[in-house]
């Protein structure tokens, strides 16, 4: 397990850029996910904001946890290999059921397709095996610590 301790948004976006870096030198057949855990305040939402920034969404990003998930379009110049970038918060989900009412199997069968899903453990079982688990903590007013496997 990696450990990355942030104390600054330039360092969260610098984190997120090497984050992309690494994602965009693995192999996959389908979606590439990224299972983002912590308390509330954590910084998941602030990461998922880094990693929309590095590729090249303009739009501003909000955690979607009334209207479970956003998905957004990603500029062609992107070098990240992606298509796409969705998001979804499952605080609010009850179950890994709720998740495939979304069209969860479409999504993970998409190769072109980044998801960030920020509390997983809300949906045992629907993570994919080789999904990219982030652990966020809250350290202090402006320090967050990052574990990731």
């Amino acid at each position: 397990m990696n450990e990355r301790t942030i104390s600054s948004i330039k360092e969260l976006e610098a984190y997120a850029q090497s984050v992309l870096a690494d994602l965009g030198s693995m192999p996959h057949e389908g979606a590439v996910v990224l299972a983002l855990a912590g308390d509330l305040g954590a910084g998941k939402t602030a990461f998922v904001k880094a990693i929309a920034k590095e590729l090249g969404i303009t739009e501003h990003i909000t955690s979607p946890t009334f209207v479970i998930m956003k998905t957004y379009d990603l500029p062609p110049t992107t070098n990240h290999g992606f298509k796409t970038l969705t998001h979804i918060d499952a605080y609010r989900l009850e179950s890994a059921h709720e998740l495939e009412v979304l069209g969860w199997k479409e999504l993970l069968a998409d190769p072109d397709a980044l998801i960030a899903i920020e509390w997983p453990e809300k949906v045992p079982g629907a993570m994919p095996s080789n999904a990219q688990h982030f652990v966020f903590e809250h350290v202090d007013e402006t320090t967050r610590k990052i574990s990731s496997k």
